[in-house]
């Protein structure tokens, strides 16, 4: 049903097994979200590329010293109820060592980018 909330879960079970890359199909807003965690360290490389079936993103799983990157994600913007938040009223996730990821008129953008740029949106997920 989400294909966004799809994507991230394959991204966190595959650093949770040790794989070392994810083929999702493309989209231009999956391709906005995997650069945006690109852009934030939570993914260590993004390409798109075209097969026979169609265009797919690969991604390369990101790991620090203690496993993955990416431990848990939280979507919380779902198909049946949208989230909106405006830039003053970012909350903080998992005491700073998380980001919050959202969809703004300027792109997909993490808290810290859209309070920087002033612009609020759609809360898309938490992720630590």
């Amino acid at each position: 049903m989400d294909p966004i909330a799809d994507m991230l879960i394959q991204i966190k079970n595959a650093g949770a097994i040790g794989k070392e890359m994810i083929i999702a199909p493309y989209s231009k807003f999956r391709y906005a979200v995997a650069k945006a965690l690109l852009k934030e360290g939570y993914v260590a490389a993004l390409e798109k590329k075209a097969r026979k079936q169609g265009k797919v993103l690969e991604v390369k799983i990101a790991y620090g010293k203690n496993g993955p990157r990416i431990e848990e994600v939280k979507k919380s913007s779902k198909p049946s109820r949208r989230i909106y938040t405006q830039a003053k009223n970012f909350w903080r996730v998992r005491q700073g060592h998380g980001d919050l990821f959202l969809s703004t008129p300027a792109g997909v953008l993490s808290a810290r980018e859209a309070k920087k740029k002033k612009v609020g949106g759609e809360v898309l997920f938490e992720i630590w």
